[in-house]
């Protein structure tokens, strides 16, 4: 008995190291510079980071997260002070636009850095870097524009005629996209389009919208949609309708990304209509990415996460996950 007992204590110690080192996680030893795009704290960026930050612990992989404030410019700073670093891999956030980053970047791959994108896509730096594992995961801009406007005339009953307030962000080169596919499918359908840009102050800072809605409404009785292209404006609405002394149900609104005060905005009537970019997805899958392609050699995955609405009949079984910063 002593024999055996010896012989499985030895089985035990030999076999124990290797067993560990089967088990080590993929992403172990790398490190990975993550800009959220948005301030911290924000809506949509925490459920970003939220992501992100469960994807570095699955994958025992280290994640630096850095915050843009919505800003291109800071984007691109975050982009050096990351490069300086010499991580395994850098996430970044398409607003700037492929002229804007190409250079870092392609200092970036010459150094072995592995770049992966979300949110709104680089196309010719994707194109240029998918073998080094440059991907996209995030919605498709233009088509998810597109669909959320036919998704709005479906549900809203919106006719030829009807006046439709947007208010997005047509100056950025591809996140303007978004937008301008809105506008494009209304004017087709001959609905009047009332375009406003959102001003770089209030894309920082959503709370200071209110002015813009209060005065919108009163100077517009007659609108009968409003489409909001951004967030964190999205979840804003109940209180700058609720200032503009708008009930529920008034006003058709349709917005994009869900946040548990959005949520809450559906089941008022404050908000009617969601188009769901996932933003869980876009840091969860963009670390898998970078650890994929360190670990592995694979390319560039280009994920569309932007193809779902959330409304009233569908916001009871997701705002659990909302409130937990999972959608």
């Amino acid at each position: 008995m002593k024999k055996i007992f010896l012989a499985l204590t030895v089985f035990i110690l030999i076999a124990a190291p290797l067993y560990a080192e089967k088990m080590t996680r993929t992403g172990e030893n790398i490190e990975i510079w993550f800009d959220t795009g948005g301030p911290a704290g924000g809506a949509y960026g925490t459920v970003v980071y939220n992501g992100a930050k469960q994807a570095g612990f699955d994958l025992g992989a280290k994640i630096k997260f850095m915050y843009s404030d919505w800003s291109p410019e800071k984007m691109i700073e975050n982009f050096k002070t990351a490069l300086a670093a010499n991580p395994d891999g850098i996430v970044v956030m398409g607003h700037p636009g492929d002229s804007a980053y190409a250079p870092f970047i392609e200092e970036a791959e010459k150094k072995g850095i592995i770049v992966t994108c979300v949110d709104t896509p680089l196309p010719s730096l994707q194109e240029n870097y998918l073998s080094q594992g440059f991907g996209y995961i995030g919605p498709d801009n233009y088509n998810q524009g597109k669909n959320m406007a036919k998704e709005s005339i479906r549900r809203f009953g919106l006719k030829k005629g009807d006046k439709v307030f947007v208010w997005g962000l047509k100056r950025l080169q591809t996140r303007g996209l978004r937008a301008k596919g809105i506008i494009e499918v209304l004017e087709e359908k001959g609905i009047k389009v009332d375009y406003l840009e959102i001003s770089p102050e209030i894309d920082k800072d959503s709370s200071l919208g209110t002015p813009v809605i209060t005065g919108y409404v009163s100077a517009n009785p007659d609108v009968k949609a409003m489409i909001i292209d951004h967030g964190a404006l999205t979840s804003q609405m109940e209180n700058f309708l609720r200032a503009s002394n708008i009930g529920p149900d008034k006003i058709n609104v349709a917005g994009f990304s869900l946040s548990p005060a959005t949520a809450e905005a559906i089941e008022k009537g404050y908000v009617d209509l969601i188009g769901d970019a996932q933003p869980f997805l876009l840091g969860y899958l963009s670390v898998t990415q970078i650890v994929l392609t360190k670990k592995f050699g694979f390319s560039g995955l280009s994920i569309d996460t932007g193809s779902g609405f959330i409304g009233k009949s569908e916001i009871e079984k997701i705002k659990p996950l909302a409130k937990k910063g999972l959608r």
